[in-house]
Formats: structure tokens, sequence, C-alpha cells
């Protein structure tokens, strides 16, 4: 292995966000990648998100089967990293961890409301699966840290 000296690297790095601008990264952005695991083996996906102020939510398009689904269920620690990148020297990104849970029929609104608000959407999903309707997750932010790069 090759270690080299960090200070050469200094200008790549990023700075900290603080929690007002995590906050402020996450409600501009809904889309990000959620990483999730079942036990040795990982698998992150791109999602939408909507973000409340304290929680993400995720809608889950319900196939005949779903491999997204079925890591969730057993992933105990979810991550989701959300960027933005406008070039080698401009970039932000934030990553939020916490416990994945299904929305229940208390959370509904609550869910709607934070994907209606900074969520993306796809104008096409794939018509070749069956679809078996859509369950709602959330996820309930234990930690959120951010970098950026700007000029």
């Amino acid at each position: 292995m090759v270690v080299r000296d960090t200070d050469e690297f200094e200008p790549l790095q990023g700075d900290p966000m603080d929690e007002e601008e995590v906050d402020a990264f996450l409600q501009r952005h809904g889309i990000g990648v959620l990483s999730l695991a079942d036990e040795g083996d990982a698998y992150g996906v791109p999602i939408s998100f909507g973000y409340d102020g304290e929680r993400l939510y995720f809608v889950f398009l319900r196939g005949e089967t779903s491999q997204k689904e079925a890591f969730a269920e057993t992933t105990t620690r979810a991550t989701l990293t959300a960027f933005d990148v406008a070039g080698r020297h401009e970039w932000e990104s934030v990553i939020v961890a916490g416990r994945l849970n299904v929305v229940d029929g208390d959370e509904w609104d609550a869910l709607v409301s934070a994907m209606e608000d900074n969520a993306w959407f796809p104008s096409l999903f794939s018509e070749s699966e069956p679809m078996r309707g859509i369950a709602g997750w959330v996820l309930e932010i234990e930690a959120a840290t951010g970098l950026r790069n700007r000029p």
C-alpha cells in the first residue's frame, strides 16, 4: 500500500458543513444513494427522498420481488448519501445515517408532504414489471455530516 502526504490533496478535501448547512442541502436536494446491508452483503440504490427537517422519507415501488425492500428489512443502520458536483473543485456532499422503518398509517401524511416538498420523481417507471403498490419508509436521522468545496 502506498501512503501519500495528505497536504498534497488538501485542495480536494473540502470543508465541514455546520448543522444549518446540512439541513439546507437536504432541503434543496431530493435524490441520493440509499445504502442498505444484509449481513456481509451491501446494496446501494439511487432513490428520491423527502425531508421534513428531522427525517428522510422514501417510497419503494413494489414489484413481484423487491431486492430493495428485502435489504431494507434486514438493515440495522442505513445511510443516505446526497451530493452535488459542479466540477473537480466545486462540490458538496451529505451523509445521513440512522434506523430505517416502515411508515405506518399515522405517518403517511408526513411522508406525502415531505415527498412533495423536495423529492425528485422520474417521469417514466418501468411498465415491464407488474406493481403491487408502494411502500413508505422513514430514516430516523441519528447522524448527519456534510463537506463542501466551493471556490
